[in-house]
């Protein structure tokens, strides 16, 4: 059978890596380190898929601009400190096994950097199956559309081939943004009502759902 989508591009933190909880809570630290207000828990899990200074500009709207790269530095100090702690969420390895496999092409799009994304790939062992990927650094921060319109560039894949699968509205406003597909997860950042209200092609509670999903519509 044909394939929909050509390229399926994956954000990272909180869609395939399990991660929220520990970019939240190093958010708040950073915070608490400089005396600074901290974030409310909801706050600090909105950040997640924005560019590291985009981030702080919302989880601390008043602190003056020339700031923010401080509180960065004591967020990276932090998540740092634990990244080798996380894991991929069940299933995921699995999942992206599967989709190589079957002939599509798979890229990243995330908010890390891209020191982080290849530390994040070597951990992982997943670097390989992806044939491209953009950061954060490399990009406007999401929603700009900028990481999908070059990774479909690059790769020679129409936006109409195209589907982007992510935790929060970042993710799938970006998706809309460069004219392509969606499909959001809500077990990462962002609440499932957020994520509806995107109209994403579907909504996957687990991994599980989501293998499914491509499995009968990819």
């Amino acid at each position: 059978m044909a394939k929909r989508f050509e390229l399926i591009v994956f954000d990272w933190d909180g869609t395939l890596l399990d991660s929220t909880a520990a970019i939240a809570t190093s958010v708040q630290a950073a915070a608490r380190d400089l005396d600074l207000p901290v974030p409310s828990d909801e706050r600090a899990r909105h950040i997640i898929g924005l560019g590291l200074i985009d981030a702080m500009r919302y989880a601390l709207p008043d602190l003056p601009e020339h700031r923010y790269r401080e509180v960065a530095n004591r967020y990276r100090h932090h998540y740092l400190s634990r990244d080798h702690e996380l894991e991929l969420f069940a299933g995921a390895v699995e999942l992206i096994e599967s989709l190589a496999s079957a002939g599509h092409q798979l890229a990243v799009a995330t908010g890390k950097s891209r020191v982080g994304l290849d530390r994040a790939f070597a951990a992982s062992g997943l670097g390989p199956l992806f044939v491209a990927s953009r950061t954060a650094d490399e990009c406007h921060s999401k929603p700009h559309p900028q990481m999908l319109l070059e990774l479909m560039e690059e790769l020679g894949v129409a936006p109409e081939a195209t589907l982007m699968i992510g935790d929060t509205t970042h993710d799938l406003q970006m998706a809309q943004n460069a004219g392509v597909a969606c499909l959001g997860v809500s077990y990462g950042a962002h609440p499932r009502e957020a994520l509806v209200d995107l109209a994403p092609v579907f909504c996957a509670d687990d991994v599980g759902q989501m293998t499914a999903w491509l499995r009968e519509n990819a």
